[in-house]
This record gives structure tokens, sequence and C-alpha cells, in this order.
């Protein structure tokens, strides 16, 4: 839920939920973009890890938002093969650092809290924009978000700003050469192919600002 432009656990648990959802029904399309550069296998990963998210944070009753994020960091990463599960497991893991133990959190926060997670996600896999990783999509969200923040724009507006910087770093890891990964092992064989990982985070932010946006709807009404 969102009051005067606060969220809580609610929030946290709807997004995720949501991201469940979206990885589950996309599952064969993220295999598919996977076994063209991949080991084929990050929808199934992708899935499996965040079913097993949504079960743990259910059995978390009264957790704050960031307790709630630390829970699902940790279940990716003991249930998730390959390299999603430590790389958003880290993220979320950092990211609920940020929130700490307080029950409601700002869009300041929220920023700070993905700028954290992006952090993670760089320092464990070694990457930057332009390796064709998760990180294209998950670092032009983020300038995007504390950009449009900064400038006054409201929450809702600002993830929409940072869902479509996503989705255009994730477009734009087409014509890149991988290098970092199992694409990596490639070389020029693996430009033409979209980032798995890349697509399967700006899934993640558009959520995000899916339930961002219909939060604050229910809000107003």
């Amino acid at each position: 839920m969102i009051t005067e432009d606060r969220l809580d656990s609610t929030t946290v648990i709807t997004w995720l939920s949501q991201v469940a959802a979206t990885v589950k029904e996309q599952r064969d399309y993220l295999v598919e973009l996977d076994s063209a550069i991949g080991d084929g296998d990050h929808g199934i990963n992708m899935d499996r890890g965040f079913d097993a998210v949504t079960r743990a944070i259910a059995a978390q009753d009264g957790a704050t938002p960031g307790q709630l994020l630390l829970v699902a960091g940790r279940t990716l990463v003991s249930h998730v093969g390959g390299a999603s599960g430590p790389l958003w497991g880290s993220a979320l893991r950092r990211a609920g650092r940020v929130l700490g133990d307080t029950p409601t959190f700002d869009a300041v926060t929220l920023a700070a809290g993905l700028e954290a997670a992006l952090a993670a996600v760089a320092e464990l896999g070694s990457a930057t924009v332009g390796d064709k990783t998760m990180v294209d999509a998950l670092q032009p969200a983020v300038t995007a978000l504390r950009d449009q923040l900064d400038q006054g724009s409201p929450l809702p507006s600002a993830l929409q700003a940072a869902a479509d910087a996503a989705e255009a770093g994730m477009r734009a890891t087409v014509p890149l050469q991988a290098k970092r990964g199992r694409a990596s092992y490639l070389g020029a064989r693996s430009i033409g192919h979209q980032d798995p990982g890349a697509t399967s985070t700006a899934m993640i932010i558009r959520d995000l600002e899916r339930t961002v946006t219909g939060a604050t709807r229910t809000a107003e009404n």
C-alpha cells in the first residue's frame, strides 16, 4: 500500500508476487533467449526462484519491507542455480539492508535501495553497461529513477521512466558482443541476440512500476 507517498510491506509482497507471475508466464520466452547464448535455463531458474520467494515471504507475518527483501534474497541464493540466483539474491539483500527495519519507506529510500542492488550486481558479476548482462537494463533504470525524483517527478512517473529505460537497455543488448558470463564464450556469435538477464530485469522493473502505480490509484480512491 501507499500512504502519503510511503510504501510498506504490502507493496513489496505485491511486487514480488507479480514478478513470480510474470516470469512464470514468460518462462519459455526466457528459455528461448538463453538457449541462443547460454545454458537455456534462465527462465526455469527464475520461475523456480521467484515461486520459492512467494512461499517464503508469505510465511513472514509482520515482517518489514527490508526484512522481506532479505528473506527473498536468501531464498533466491538457496533455490536458484546459475548466475541469476546469486545476482538477484545479492541485489535484494543489499536493497533490504538499505530499507532496514522501518515499517514504511519513501521514494528516495526506494531509489537508494535500487542503487545498492545495482552495486551488488555490478560487484558480484564484475559487469558494466555494454557487457551484455542484466546491468544493461538495471543501471539505466536506476539512473532514470534517480534523475526523475531529483526533478520532482512523482514516484509512479519516475518508475515509468525507469521501466522504459530498462526496456531500452534490454533492446540495446542485441547488437552487443557479450563480455561476461556464459554468452562471452561465444565471442562474436553472441551478437544479434537479446540478453536474457537484461530481459528478465526489465520485466522486474516494469512489475515494480505497475505495483506502485496500482497502489497509488487505490490510495487515491
